[in-house]
């Protein structure tokens, strides 16, 4: 037996028939012109006697014209075709068509544009989409050219779209995207994980407490000094002014003060003209009835009880601050000796010379506001004015001290002393 060529596996050939072929219904197997067309076998009267006839008019499809002329021996005989085919052991039903290597496309590899960090997400999704649908449309098209559409015919035309193995498919491409995408949980676990990722730590939160109570520590505390030392000014200024006025008034109208005052009660005013300072005087040293209202206290209680100025002898003792809340005895360490400092009452004014200063000595050295304070160069009895505050500045650790002797004892009916005048 004489095999077929492969590609004629359909088991027809030229010169029988599949049915309704040109030679007419020859056997399956027939070689090349073992059978003519227009021979025993065929269709009908057609292709042997109509046909015939039509071929004697002008070359039809007689038996002549096929087998002389145009398909005849010299053509398509056991002359030309000599070769052995044998017999196709297998063959395949006669609908399918043969697969030419034209019917194989080859996948083209998808254009994927570079990333954008803005629309990277949405490049990629629609990336993966148009893949998949041009897949889809290769995968019908290889479907309709299979010759078999059975499984075999569907793994190879599977391998040849996806190529080599670990080649992701369109679907799997988009999820995978899907799940790239920023912002887009995988799913609820993922979703819970991301949710704690984002959740601030114990230790977050507790540097965070800190940090506030930090912030708000040192927002107090500029608080704080901006109320010592702005605020207290301007409200001991306004108290302190306020007192002197009202002072003046009494002594404008003829009332006459007690020959005792009592404590915060106003008395008299301290001129230091040097330092253009006037502040009223009042009885005590106490902070919140005298001293942080902007005036300066007189010592006239207890142990530290000291003389009036229009007393024969003594000392006449004053405090004041230094810093904050009026500060009227800022700059007393300025003055030297020789400076002028007046005290005026409702009948007389009183002026000193200054005389020494003790730049630092302990809180508890009392024996500076004594009748004769020692360190002061005085030596004996006398009328002397002692004036106490706080030193270094902003701060109370120690104390500063300046006397004054007394030069000049005058009557209000007779003026202004020249210390404020000139």
């Amino acid at each position: 037996m004489t095999a077929l060529r492969p590609e004629r596996e359909s088991g027809t050939a030229y010169g029988q028939s599949s049915g309704d072929s040109y030679g007419g219904v020859g056997d399956q197997g027939t070689s090349y012109g073992q059978q003519p067309y227009g021979g025993p076998g065929a269709h009908g009267d057609w292709y042997g006697g109509a046909a015939s006839a039509a071929a004697d008019q002008g070359g039809g499809y007689g038996a002549d014209g096929y087998g002389s002329e145009r398909y005849g021996a010299q053509t398509y005989g056991a002359e030309t075709y000599q070769e052995p085919y044998a017999q196709p052991q297998h063959t395949q039903p006669q609908h399918t068509r043969p697969q030419h290597p034209q019917h194989v496309r080859q996948e083209q590899p998808a254009y994927i544009p570079p990333p954008d960090d803005e629309t990277v997400a949405l490049r990629i999704a629609d990336t993966a989409a148009a893949a998949g649908s041009r897949s889809a449309a290769r995968s019908a098209e290889a479907a309709d050219d299979s010759p078999m559409g059975g499984r075999a015919a569907r793994r190879k035309a599977a391998k040849r779209r996806h190529g080599r193995r670990g080649a992701g498919r369109p679907d799997t491409a988009a999820a995978e995207a899907d799940q790239d995408a920023p912002g887009a949980p995988r799913s609820r676990l993922e979703a819970r994980r991301q949710a704690r990722a984002r959740r601030p730590s114990p230790a977050t939160l507790a540097s965070r407490a800190i940090g506030e109570v930090f912030i708000t520590t040192g927002v107090l505390m500029l608080l704080f000094v901006s109320y010592q030392l702005w605020w207290t000014n301007i409200r001991a200024h306004a108290q302190a002014d306020k007192e002197a006025s009202s002072l003046q008034n009494d002594w404008a109208s003829g009332k006459r003060n007690p020959g005792s005052f009592e404590p915060g009660q106003g008395f008299a005013l301290l001129h230091i003209p040097k330092l253009d300072v006037v502040v009223p005087i009042a009885e005590g040293i106490s902070n919140k009835q005298v001293l942080d209202r902007g005036m300066v206290g007189h010592y006239g209680e207890g142990k530290l009880k000291t003389a009036m100025p229009d007393a024969k002898t003594g000392n006449f003792g004053l405090a004041g601050h230094r810093n904050t809340h009026g500060e009227p005895f800022r700059y007393i360490n300025r003055l030297t000796p020789g400076d002028d400092i007046v005290v005026e009452t409702q009948d007389k004014f009183f002026v000193y010379k200054m005389a020494s200063i003790l730049p630092v000595t302990s809180p508890s050295n009392v024996s500076v506001l004594e009748p004769v304070p020692p360190g002061s160069g005085f030596t004996k009895p006398g009328r002397y004015i002692t004036l106490t505050t706080c030193t270094p500045e902003f701060t109370s650790k120690y104390r500063m001290i300046v006397w004054g002797k007394m030069v000049e004892e005058r009557p209000r009916s007779k003026g202004k002393p020249d210390a404020l005048v000139s």
